[in-house]
C-alpha cells in the first residue's frame, strides 16, 4: 500500500491553509526551489479524473486504489493542482505512476509567481471534483489538511515547511540474519579405501615382507625357481 508523498522535492510552502485566497479551504503555495519553474511529483499511483483549463490548468488525480495516510485512515485520496502554464501533455484516463514527474510550476490563473497551488481530498473523485466554498473561492470536494495526507521522507529537502508538522516515513533499517554455525558432512568411504587406510595405519610391529632375489632364468640355484618368480625373506 502507497504512502502518499509530498509532490515537491523541495518543500517552500509560500501560503498556508485557511488565508488570504486559501480562505475555507486546505490548499497550499508550493513554489518550490526558487522563483524558477520547478517540477511537481505525482504523490501516489493515480488516474487523471478531471482537466479544467478555462482557469489555472487544474488537474484532478485520484489514486488507483486506498492509500495509508499519515493519520492512520486507509482510503482513496484525491488531489488537484493548479497554475502549471501548459497541460498540453496530460489527458484524462491517463495513469501516473507515483514520484513520476508530470506537472509543473506556473503562473496559469490568479497566481503572483511560479508556484503550485495543492489540494488533498479524501476518497474518489467526486461529482465536479471541487464546489464553491464560503469564501467564493473553488475548493476540492472532501478537502483534508495536508498533514493529515502527505508524507515526507530524506529525499524531501525542508525548505520552508511553514510551521506545518509532516509525519517522516522512517526508514526500516537492514539487519543481517545470523550466521549458523554448520557442520560439515562427513563423506563416506568406500570400504576398500577404509580398509586400505586401515593397512596404512597398521601397526609399526608388523613387517612385510622383504623383497631380496628375482631369478632372472629358469635355472639350477640352491633352491630350484621359476622364471620370474620372487624369493623373499620373512
Amino acid at each position: 500500500m502507497e504512502k502518499p508523498l509530498y509532490p515537491s522535492p523541495y518543500m517552500r510552502i509560500t501560503q498556508g491553509y485557511m488565508q488570504g485566497t486559501h480562505l475555507d479551504s486546505y490548499a497550499i503555495d508550493e513554489a518550490g526551489i526558487d522563483s524558477g519553474i520547478d517540477f511537481i511529483k505525482a504523490p501516489f499511483t493515480g488516474i487523471i479524473k478531471k482537466i479544467y483549463t478555462q482557469d489555472a490548468n487544474e488537474v484532478w488525480l485520484e489514486s488507483v486504489e486506498p492509500v495509508e495516510y499519515p493519520d492512520g485512515t486507509i482510503d482513496y485520496m484525491t488531489m488537484m493542482f493548479a497554475h502549471d502554464n501548459d497541460v498540453s501533455n496530460l489527458s484524462v484516463g491517463q495513469k501516473i505512476n507515483q514520484g513520476e514527474r508530470f506537472y509543473e510550476e506556473g503562473t496559469k490563473g490568479n497566481a503572483r509567481g511560479n508556484h503550485v497551488h495543492i489540494e488533498c481530498g479524501q476518497g474518489k473523485f467526486t461529482e465536479t471534483g471541487w464546489h464553491e466554498n464560503t469564501a467564493g473561492y473553488w475548493s476540492i470536494n472532501n478537502g483534508k489538511n495536508p498533514t493529515e495526507c502527505l508524507w515526507i521522507d530524506d529525499s524531501i529537502k525542508i525548505l520552508n515547511d511553514y510551521g506545518y508538522s509532516f509525519r517522516k516515513i522512517e526508514e526500516i533499517p537492514q539487519t543481517e540474519p545470523p550466521i549458523e554455525e554448520t557442520t560439515p558432512p562427513q563423506e563416506d568411504i568406500p570400504k576398500e579405501e577404509e580398509n586400505s587406510n586401515q593397512e596404512e595405519q597398521a601397526s609399526p610391529e608388523e613387517e612385510k615382507p622383504k623383497l631380496i632375489f628375482t631369478c632372472p632364468k629358469t635355472d639350477i640355484y640352491a633352491i630350484e625357481l621359476e622364471e620370474n618368480q620372487k624369493l623373499y625373506l620373512l
